[in-house]
């Protein structure tokens, strides 16, 4: 186990992992790992809560009637 300690403390442990490199960075139309449809979804759905916390709050610190 100690035997080859030297050697690979001279060598770095990132040349071992492999690199993932694309041309255009989002040429293929992927952005954190979903497509343009799941983008959407998750952006509307943030807006629908974003409006509906807005509107709950503004309930409940009676800013406006119901």
């Amino acid at each position: 186990m100690l035997d080859d300690l030297r050697n690979s403390a001279t060598q770095s442990f990132i040349d071992d992992m492999p690199v993932e490199e694309s041309a255009g960075g989002l040429s293929d139309g992927h952005f954190l790992g979903m497509t343009a449809p799941q983008r959407f979804l998750v952006s509307v759905l943030l807006l629908v809560m974003t409006c509906a916390m807005g509107t709950l709050l503004l309930i409940a610190f009676n800013k406006v009637g119901i």
